[in-house]
């Protein structure tokens, strides 16, 4: 069966956007370092689900002029009517069922890019097998993503890594 991860990269201070939920400062870290954990990370996956507002902040802030995930299907979650290609679908369903539906589904493993709401719907089903995250202070980041988990979930976590498998949470 398919792994769903969700996939992210959080500043310094904890935060994965700016309060007007800009992301444009995920640009311009570029470094080999920095990428090393996304390359790898995308090698074993083919298919990435976001919301509206993740893929509206790719086209217009991160990359307007080129689909950056050209290599994968992308499901698009909204309510708007908006015209499907091979490559990128756009579904008005709810995450959870399709979640479901294309884990059962031949491929490599599911990419959540974001959408806090559909992250939190695929959480609270217990469908989100890891998180990989990536920060320039791995101390800070630990304890960052250890408090924010240990909120969310509303009970201590006892342990963290890079990559938290479901058992934690």
């Amino acid at each position: 069966m398919r792994k769903v991860s969700l996939f992210i990269a959080m500043s310094l201070d904890g935060y994965i956007a700016r309060s007007d939920g800009g992301v444009d400062w995920l640009s311009g870290q570029g470094d080999d370092e920095n990428n090393d954990s996304y390359t790898e990370f995308i090698k074993n996956i083919d298919t990435i689900l976001m919301g509206w507002n993740t893929y509206n902040q790719i086209i217009s802030e991160l990359s307007p002029k080129k689909w950056v995930y050209n290599d994968f299907t992308t499901y698009v979650i909204t309510h708007r009517d908006v015209a499907s290609s091979k490559k990128i679908r756009f579904k008005n369903v709810n995450p959870v069922d399709l979640i479901k539906r294309l884990k059962e589904k031949k491929g490599k493993d599911i990419w959540i890019c974001g959408g806090a709401n559909i992250v939190e719907q695929l959480v609270n089903e217990n469908l989100i097998d890891g998180l990989v995250s990536k920060s320039e202070a791995y101390e800070k980041f630990l304890t960052n993503i250890h408090l924010y988990l240990s909120k969310l979930y509303n009970r201590y976590i006892p342990s963290i890594d890079w990559l938290i498998k479901r058992s934690y949470i």
